[in-house]
């Protein structure tokens, strides 16, 4: 029988996103909607039918993160060359570390949209020994 003071856990695993209760929490897919709608550009809050459509809205977050990261990876890759004779070599190393710290940003966000996409299609977590 459910004691109504009995927490329910539900496991998410390494990589969800801190903002987003776990699924099935009270809020949970508003808090998604939230960090889904963050991960891509504001003009997607004014498209009714992907508000209403989390898991359409996961779908392009994941593909806009894709593409920003895929653009930090092909500047970093040009980095060098395309700034050869314009700034300096110490220049040059802090923009590649720059690019290098957003990459592993943009990666570890890549990884929390699709946890969320997972969860928005019912995918249940469970942990690995």
């Amino acid at each position: 029988m459910f004691d109504e003071d009995e927490v329910i856990r539900v496991y998410v695993p390494p990589g969800w996103p801190a903002a987003v209760r776990p699924p099935g929490a009270p809020g949970w897919l508003k808090t998604a909607t939230a960090f889904l709608l963050d991960c891509c550009p504001p003009e997607y809050r004014g498209y009714p039918v992907v508000l209403r459509h989390p898991v359409v809205l996961a779908r392009f977050a994941k593909e806009f993160v894709t593409g920003q990261l895929a653009a930090t990876r092909g500047n970093l890759a040009g980095l060098r060359p395309d700034l050869a004779g314009v700034v300096d070599t110490s220049t040059a190393d802090a923009v590649a570390s720059v690019l290098q710290q957003e990459e592993a940003r943009l990666v570890r966000v890549a990884r929390a949209v699709s946890l969320v996409e997972q969860a928005l299609r019912d995918v249940r977590f469970v942990p690995k020994l």
